[in-house]
């Protein structure tokens, strides 16, 4: 991808993920991989990060002898999404509108 992903879009798209349910680093990173290309050491600060502002809580579970971290959304991650979705809106309606040649006044 040619666009840089900014660090409130990169929240945004982790958020949206574990919206769907809880998840493991491995296959949270390979979700968010398959969306963006960014490596698994840009996303795990940025699940600290959002584990630290109270946007997501972890637990560990067994597998075949060793412990996975899962990652939740809290209800807090769940209204922080919520902006995000909310902002994206706007932010694409008015992108969009730029790229298809309309009114470039409009600040973005």
């Amino acid at each position: 991808m040619v666009f840089q992903l900014g660090s409130a879009l990169l929240d945004a798209c982790v958020l949206a993920t574990l919206n769907k349910g809880d998840t493991y680093g491995y296959v949270l990173t390979q979700n968010i991989k398959s969306i963006v290309d960014i490596s698994e050491s840009t996303l795990y600060p940025v699940l600290r990060r959002l584990q630290k502002d109270g946007c997501l809580i972890t637990y560990d579970q067994a597998f075949q002898g060793r412990n996975r971290r899962y990652y939740q959304i809290t209800p807090l991650g769940n209204e922080k999404l919520s902006f995000y979705k909310s902002e994206w809106k706007g932010y694409k309606e008015r992108l969009d509108n730029i790229l298809n040649g309309g009114n470039t006044n409009e600040q973005i």
